[in-house]
């Protein structure tokens, strides 16, 4: 079979189990099986696949029409300019979360060897990407997933920033090492009743990081109320929010110091991270 046949079989799958983005999850799955990119397999249509790629390439068009992401199929996401590995046991990165780190970097320009904190650290996408702009920055983060760190570390080590990356299992309310001149945050913020009414992909991701209780600001409260201990006075917090928390999102935030810098929209106009100055 030739890669356009075993493409065309694997969209048609894809198609009939509603997968959208069918074509495209395809390729990325054909470009997994044969070890080849994207551009090989459009240049290489008529090529003959052998049949152990084939039968590889099947297997994941299986995983994929049961909904399970394209990320921990093939386990690496690309996030800012970097590829990170992740796997079930993190959130995968999303390229609404890019604008925290667009906002982190606007405010520590002209800065030089600051101390960054990233709660709920998960695959390390937000912290390692800003330490790999700043390159004289050392970062902290923190996790209550051993997995998690696990995967940290290993996206650490692939980005080589371990010198400069310290990581620790700990729960945010027991934390108190160090003092940070930016703090940031993409804390569990969805409602628990409605986490079972999330698309199927979403199934596949851990639910500790997508839990934010009762109303959906159980864990955003831990996170303000530790991170006005943690940072410095002057410093910045950026906290990722759903798209209706903003409002409740900056009177905790008020209450705990903090002088609202703004809100910043993400791809599609929702509200997403709110940027805050410890006073």
């Amino acid at each position: 079979m030739d890669i356009q046949s075993a493409l065309e079989k694997g969209q048609s799958i894809l198609i009939d189990n509603n997968i959208i983005s069918a074509k495209l999850d395809s390729e990325i799955l054909m470009s997994q099986a044969i070890r080849e990119d994207k551009k090989f397999i459009i240049l290489n249509l008529h090529k003959e696949v052998k049949k152990r790629d084939i039968d590889y390439f099947e297997n994941l068009i299986q995983e994929r029409a049961k909904s399970k992401p394209i990320a921990q199929i093939i386990k690496k996401k690309d996030f800012w300019k970097y590829e990170f590995i992740v796997n079930n046991n993190v959130l995968i990165p999303r390229p609404d979360t890019e604008i925290l780190i667009e906002q982190a970097l606007k405010l520590v320009k002209n800065k030089n060897r600051l101390q960054i904190l990233d709660i709920g650290v998960g695959s390390g996408c937000i912290l390692m990407s800003i330490l790999k702009e700043k390159k004289n920055f050392i970062g902290t983060g923190i996790d209550i997933s051993n997995k998690s760190l696990q995967i940290s570390k290993v996206n650490g080590q692939k980005l080589r920033i371990n010198n400069r990356l310290r990581l620790f299992k700990s729960n945010i309310d027991n934390f108190n090492t160090g003092k940070y001149d930016l703090i940031v945050s993409n804390p569990p913020y969805i409602k628990k009743s409605i986490l079972k009414c999330l698309e199927k992909d979403i199934g596949y991701e851990p639910k500790q990081a997508l839990d934010g209780g009762l109303d959906g600001l159980s864990e955003i409260r831990k996170v303000i109320n530790k991170s006005s201990e943690l940072i410095k006075r002057n410093g910045h917090f950026i906290i990722e929010i759903g798209f209706d928390q903003k409002n409740k999102v900056k009177k905790i935030l008020r209450n705990k110091g903090f002088y609202i810098k703004k809100t910043v929209k993400d791809l599609s106009n929702h509200d997403r991270c709110i940027v805050s100055i410890k006073t």
